[in-house]
Formats: C-alpha cells, sequence, structure tokens
C-alpha cells in the first residue's frame, strides 16, 4: 500500500519501502504485517533535498508548503513530535491482523496479500483535508473512511505518514539554513582574527602589539605628533598676528610611515577650485573662448603658511571660522531690529536700503572695499511654512536650491564646522559653495564659499546667517562676496511664519552690462525681495497642490503619482533653461567668440551625453532686449497657448490642444502644462507633444518649454497617464524670462520696480547639431540657425505686440 501517495514503490517515508500484506479471507480487509525490503534499511539522511521535494506529489516547494497550511502546523508537528517516533511500530501494529478472525488464521496459512494502491481521486481529497487540518479527529476520520471508501485505520495511518513526511523536510530545510548561518560565523571569525593578528595604535598609527615597537619607540611617535600639532598652531596665530606668512620657520619633520595617514583635519573635504574651460579654435572661424566659469573660480581655504601641512592649517582655520560665524549672527540679529536706523524705506514704503555710511561706522566685520558696488535690502512677509521646516530646507544644499531654482544654480556642502546638540539645527556651522544667478546671459553667475550658521533664539525664533569665509582679503580680484545676510524667522499661528530677510553684498560691477547696472543696484537682482518672493511662491504653490481645490485642472482626477513625476520633469527642464541663459556650471559650457554678432548675444556650446538630453553637440543662445510694454501684458501673450503660433516656428500654424494643466496657484499664472500640437494633415504622424512650465511673482516672470522628441512621446505618456519615471524623457529648453526694466532716472523717482517703465526680456534657445546624432559636428550652419532663431522671435513677439522700434 501507498500512504497518501507520497511513498513511492522504491522509496517510502524516508527512502524505505513498506510492503503490506493484506488478508483476502477476512471480513474487513485488514491490513497484515508488513516487511521491508531490502533497501529499507537506507538512512533517509542520505536522500537529498530535491529527491524528497520530488516525492510530494505536487508539494516540492518548502515556501509553498508553509504558504499552503494553517500557521499551527508546524507546533503541532512538533508537539507530535513524540507520537511521530513511534510512528514505526504504532503504523504497522494497528495492521498487524488484530481485526482479523482467528479461525480463519488457523486454518489458512499466511500468505502474501495484493498490494493496494490510493487512487487519485482519494490521494487529492486526503490532501486537501490535510491542509485544514492536519491531526483529524476519530469522527472526522470515520466520515473521511466512509466518504473514500477506506478504513478507518488506512485514514489514520495516512496522516500520521504525511506528518512525518512534514517534519522530515521541515528539520532539513532547518539545517540547511543552520548550515548557512554557520559558514558565515566562521568568515566572521577569521576576519576578526586577522585583524587582532595586527592591531595598530589609535594614538601613533604604529603597531600596538609591544613585541613589535619598543614601549620608548611608541611614546615618542606620540610626542612628535603632538609637538608638531603645536608648531602648526604658533606658526598660524604668528602668521594672523604679523600679517605675512612666517618663512624663517623651517618645515617640520615628516611623520615615520605609521603616522602618515594620521588624520588631523576638520573634516573639510573636496575644496578644489570649479572647472574652467579650455581655449579652441575651430577651422569655420569662429573661436571656442575660454568656460563661463573661469574667470572668476571659486577661491580655496585661505592659504596654508609655508611648512605647514594642509590639514593642520584647516585645524586652525576652524576656531577663525567660528568666531567669523559668531560676529556674523550678532550683526544679523542687530540689522534686523525694527527700530534699527541702519535702514531707509523707499518711497513705496516696501523694500528697505541699507544707510551704507552708518554701517561703516557701526559693522565689527568689514567694511567696503574699493572698486566693489554694495547691494543691501531688507524686507519681511507671511509664509506658509513653519521655522523649523525653513531651517531645514536652508542646510540642505539640495533642498536650498530646489526651494530658489531660478535664484540658485548648484549648491554643496563642503564642510561642517561645527554640529548642533542632539542632532539639531542649533548651534550648526557649515561651509558651502553655490553659485547665484540671474536670468540675463548679461550678467555673470557669482561663486560663493561661504559659512552658513544657524541658531534658535527662541522658543519658534531661528536664525540662520550667510558670510563669505574671504571677508577679510583684498576685493581687487573679487567677482562678489556676501555679508552677514540672511533671515530671522518666526512661528506664528495657522501654520504661516513672519520672515524677515536681509541680503547684503559686495560685487564687481565691471561684467555687468550697462542695461543691467540700474536693474542690480535697485536690489531687485538679488535683493531681499527677490529671495522672499520666490520663497513665498514655492510654499503657496507646494501648499495648493496638496489641497483638492484645482478647477482648472487638466484632466479631472490626475493621480498624485503623476503630477510629482511631471514636477520633477520641469523642475529638471528648469534648470537646464537656467544654466543655458547664464552660463551655470551645471553644465560644462564654453563660450563661442563670433564675428558680427551683437554683445548682447551669447553664444555657447557643450557636448551632451547624459541622460535625459538627446546626444551630441548642445548650441545655446540667449539675449536680453528692452521691450517697451507691461510685464503682465507680456507674460500673458507668450503664456497664451492659443497665440503661441504668432512667436513659436515650431508650432506655425498647428492647432494646439491643451492636454494636461497642473495649476500651482488660484490663477494659473504658475502651471505646468502638456500640449499636443496637431499635425496639419489628417494623420498623426506629425503630432508633436510640448511641456511647458511658467512662473510669476512680483520680482519677475518665466516661461520655459520644451518640445518631446519622438523616440519620448510614449515615455511622456507613461509619465503622464501612469506616473511613470520621467528621467529618460529627451528634452532641451528654451524660454524667455521677464524682469521689471529699472533706468537710473526711474529708479530716483519710484524706486521700485513697477511694470510702467516697460521690462527687460530674456530669450533662450537651445538646439542640438546636426539632428542629435552622436557623431555630429559643430558647424557654423547651425551656429548661424540658433542666432537667426533667436532675431527671428524677438521681431515676431514685437510685431504682434504692435512695437513699432527696432531692436
Amino acid at each position: 500500500m501507498n500512504f497518501g501517495g507520497s511513498v513511492s514503490d522504491s522509496g517510502g517515508v524516508g527512502g524505505s519501502r513498506v510492503v503490506a500484506e493484506i488478508d483476502p479471507h477476512s471480513s474487513g480487509g485488514a491490513i497484515a504485517q508488513p516487511h521491508f525490503t531490502p533497501n529499507s534499511m537506507q538512512s533517509s539522511s542520505a536522500l537529498s533535498l530535491s529527491i524528497v521535494q520530488q516525492n510530494m506529489d505536487g508539494h516540492g516547494d518548502l515556501d509553498l508548503i508553509a504558504e499552503s497550511f494553517d500557521p499551527g502546523i508546524i507546533g503541532r508537528l512538533r508537539e507530535d513530535e513524540f507520537e511521530q517516533s513511534r510512528s514505526g511500530s504504532e503504523h504497522f501494529d494497528g495492521a498487524s491482523g488484530d481485526d482479523q478472525d482467528p479461525a480463519d488464521e488457523d486454518d489458512h496459512p499466511r500468505r502474501k496479500k495484493k498490494y493496494h494502491r490510493h487512487t487519485p481521486s482519494q490521494i487529492q481529497e486526503l490532501e486537501s483535508f490535510f491542509k485544514e487540518c492536519p491531526h483529524p479527529d476519530e469522527k472526522q476520520r470515520s466520515d473521511l473512511s466512509r466518504r473514500l471508501g477506506l478504513e478507518t485505520k488506512q485514514v489514520k495511518f495516512w496522516f500520521q505518514n504525511r506528518r512525518t513526511q512534514m517534519k522530515t523536510q521541515l528539520e532539513r530545510h532547518e539545517n540547511i539554513i543552520l548550515r548557512q548561518e554557520n559558514d558565515k560565523l566562521r568568515a566572521e571569525n577569521g576576519v576578526m582574527k586577522d585583524a587582532m593578528s595586527n592591531p595598530i595604535c589609535h594614538n601613533c598609527g604604529g603597531p600596538a602589539i609591544p613585541g613589535q615597537i619598543s614601549f620608548d619607540e611608541h611614546q615618542l611617535r606620540i610626542e612628535n605628533a603632538r609637538l608638531n600639532d603645536e608648531l602648526s598652531r604658533i606658526c598660524t596665530l604668528a602668521q594672523k598676528f604679523l600679517g605675512r606668512p612666517i618663512s624663517n620657520l623651517a618645515a617640520p619633520p615628516s611623520l615615520p610611515s605609521s603616522t602618515a595617514g594620521l588624520d588631523l583635519a576638520m573634516g573639510i573635504n573636496g575644496m578644489g577650485g570649479l572647472h574652467a574651460g579650455s581655449s579652441h579654435r575651430l577651422s569655420m572661424g569662429f573661436e571656442l573662448g575660454d568656460g563661463v566659469g573661469s574667470s572668476s573660480p571659486m577661491m580655496p581655504l585661505t592659504k596654508p603658511a609655508i611648512g605647514m601641512p594642509n590639514e593642520l592649517q584647516h585645524l586652525n582655520d576652524r576656531h577663525v571660522y567660528l568666531e567669523l560665524a559668531g560676529e556674523a549672527m550678532d550683526e544679523l540679529v542687530r540689522m534686523a531690529q525694527a527700530d534699527s536706523p541702519l535702514w531707509m524705506k523707499s518711497s513705496d514704503g516696501g523694500t528697505e536700503t541699507l544707510n551704507v555710511e552708518l554701517y561703516k561706522t557701526s559693522s565689527c566685520i568689514s567694511t567696503r572695499q574699493s572698486g566693489l558696488v554694495t547691494d543691501a535690502s531688507r524686507d519681511s512677509c507671511m509664509v506658509i511654512i513653519n521655522s523649523m521646516a525653513l531651517v531645514e530646507t536652508m542646510m540642505d544644499a539640495n533642498r536650498w536650491t530646489d526651494m530658489f531654482p531660478t535664484l540658485v544654480s548648484r549648491a554643496s556642502t563642503i564642510g561642517i564646522i561645527s554640529s548642533g546638540p542632539s542632532g539639531t539645527r542649533n548651534g550648526t556651522i557649515q561651509m558651502m559653495l553655490a553659485e547665484l544667478q540671474m536670468l540675463s546671459p548679461l550678467v555673470p553667475v557669482r561663486p560663493l564659499k561661504f559659512l552658513r550658521f544657524s541658531k534658535q533664539l527662541a522658543e519658534g525664533v531661528w536664525a540662520v546667517v550667510d558670510v563669505s569665509v574671504d571677508i577679510h582679503q583684498d576685493a581687487s580680484s573679487m567677482n562678489c562676496r556676501r555679508l552677514p545676510s540672511g533671515f530671522i524667522v518666526q512661528d506664528v499661528p495657522n501654520g504661516y511664519s513672519k520672515v524677515t530677510w536681509i541680503e547684503h553684498s559686495e560685487y564687481n560691477e565691471s561684467g555687468v552690462h550697462q542695461l543691467l547696472q540700474p536693474l542690480l543696484r535697485s536690489g531687485i537682482g538679488f535683493g531681499a525681495q527677490r529671495w522672499l518672493t520666490t520663497l513665498q511662491r514655492e510654499c503657496d504653490a507646494l501648499s495648493f497642490l496638496m489641497s483638492s481645490a484645482n478647477p482648472n485642472e487638466v484632466p479631472r482626477g490626475l493621480s498624485m503619482n503623476s503630477k510629482k513625476s511631471m514636477l520633477r520633469l520641469a523642475q529638471r527642464m528648469m534648470q537646464s533653461f537656467c544654466s543655458g541663459v547664464c552660463g551655470s556650471l551645471v553644465h560644462q559650457w564654453d563660450k563661442l567668440c563670433i564675428d558680427n554678432v551683437s554683445d548682447n548675444v551669447r553664444v555657447m556650446v557643450r557636448q551632451s551625453l547624459e541622460v535625459g538630453e538627446p546626444s551630441g553637440f548642445v548650441l545655446s543662445a540667449a539675449t536680453s532686449v528692452w521691450m517697451p510694454v507691461s510685464r503682465s501684458r507680456l507674460f500673458d501673450f507668450l503664456r497664451n497657448w492659443q497665440l503661441r503660433g504668432q512667436w513659436d516656428i515650431l508650432v506655425g500654424c498647428r492647432p494646439l490642444q491643451a492636454m494636461v494643466q497642473i495649476d500651482k496657484d488660484h490663477e494659473g499664472g504658475n502651471s505646468v502644462s502638456l500640449f499636443n500640437a496637431k499635425g496639419l494633415d489628417a494623420s498623426n504622424n506629425n503630432n508633436m507633444l510640448m511641456f511647458q512650465e511658467t512662473m510669476t511673482d512680483a520680482s519677475g516672470s518665466i516661461i520655459v518649454y520644451a518640445p518631446i522628441t519622438s523616440t519620448s512621446s510614449d515615455i511622456m505618456r507613461d509619465v503622464v497617464y501612469e506616473g511613470g519615471d520621467s528621467t529618460y524623457v529627451e528634452l532641451l529648453p528654451s524660454g524667455f524670462a521677464i524682469l521689471p526694466c529699472v533706468t537710473s532716472e526711474y529708479v530716483k523717482e519710484e524706486g521700485n520696480g513697477s511694470d510702467e517703465g516697460g521690462c527687460l526680456l530674456t530669450v533662450g534657445f537651445q538646439i542640438v547639431c546636426d539632428g542629435g546624432q552622436p557623431t555630429s559636428k559643430l558647424t557654423m550652419h547651425s551656429v548661424k540657425t540658433i542666432i537667426d532663431l533667436i532675431s527671428s522671435t524677438v521681431q515676431k513677439i514685437k510685431s504682434a505686440l504692435q512695437i513699432n522700434d527696432g531692436p
């Protein structure tokens, strides 16, 4: 007999073959005493796990077995261990002929009975019942035997063998796991033995085993390191007070090899200057000039004294940085006081400007350097963000860049000077690198290296201050330096905060075009008003997106994952557009020097091999022109997709259909959209997708768009409707930035950035050369194409707005 179909002809449970003898003359078909075949004494452990799994009739996977049964099966199998240990005798004793008639036994000699197998339907029924109840009681066994046409003892023996088989498999599975854990522990033990055989002293860096180095030599190594540190401190202090490098001190002797890697630095690394492009001459007759960022590289830390290791110099600089950050925080708090006499209100009662002469007599940090222009302003407003969230955003370089995408092109934290207690931001001082930008090719990017210090002034009141690390150095070769600038934020009810922002910097005006100089001097370019309006716009947009009140959303019911994917794509598009206009080092641009091209137009080139952009050479052209129309009128015209054909040569006469629109405010001025530019023929082969983002606030307006290439159309639809990954959507953005245009006379009369004096329009385009092939080359035809594109677009805008004066 095969027990439940799980004991094969050659194996049985544990590899033993069981043959049961049945007396045909017995009335109940009793099972005779079984006997074992010669291979029945083989050890069950000799079977591999795969063989056992094959003998389970459809239950080979242990995980599937565990999932198929009640969670209490394992415990009940272990509780039944004593019963199963006697299964070899109980199963067969019960079948040894207890139900046979003694008279028949005397009359008929024992003879070999016919072998009986369960039918597949019986096995299936027993397996199904075993999944529900591996331990049936007497009544359940009787019902099963009656329903299946088996005897009660046959049912009982089948369940006992099935439980034994299950227990055996589980034990083998556990043995495999334990064997793997044992191997892992052996490996870890070996690693620990190797480490213990070669210990290193943390004080001097030499071997720590007394047998390998003498005690006296060990002490000398420690003393040598201490004296070297003390010598460096003395050199630094002498240099600070004498005002010149110390050259009459010999360089300290080098440490032995065991101490060469002694880490005495303060943890600042990665402070190399920014990449500067190289100069090239192209065959078509124009020059590839120096990299955009090469004229103003970020300065390294203070130069180390002669004969002094850089690590020790950085350690001593830490005390200077702590003192500088403390002075900057004190000055920020003093300048933020409401009744401070340092500030003069503008004529409209809004932004306040600094009284420079009074500031020079009271500041303990720095005075105005010759050749630099001062830009200092103060403003305050209510923002829908709490103080802790704003502080966390400012102290995280990536979140800071995301919060101010049009102001900060890139930022990174290169060192922690001081950490707050218990992981808080209170008292944290960190050194950062950043590039500040204004959306015009006529204003150079401002690279900065500065300290950022956050401090809690009271419950719910925080302050964050920035100050350049080179604040005391000569300003003759500087592009820009940041004097104590930052904000004080105070929590108010309903989730809002009152933010008072102070922006104070000095910059070199020689690299700024005359058209933009009045605007920068008025504080609109990098002043406190621009920082606050950007902060307000981003916080309001986040609050609006989190709410459900968006009546203009297209299509209705767009999933949150789809919105997030499109917003991430819009963020990448905006960053790429700002880099193409300003020439920041987010991408490594090289400036092209081309004859017969206006100085107002800047053309740059880079090679693109990044994911999310077409491969090949990318050309960027940008210019800024004055427009005698109001900023609001120009912005409404450019963002109106129904009027797009009047200036966009890519759209032309194609009808546009809005596929997606995600508003970020109630007015719709801040939104992310996807349009479908249909082809003029009946087929859909010439359709083109256009992705667009618009931004507007009191400091300016931006329209950025990018055509979606045919290779990315399917990916874009997956982003829209399924919330897919937008990383692989290829785009090259173009667009417009509209800034208030301020003339010198207008600043004297109004002192603000109203629309009445016209506006400043920045136009930027990016194209890929020769169809975007990786092997494409930069040609004069491509350069001429993008320059003509800039000129024709400006002329079409003027014609559409009925502006008669020339460019």
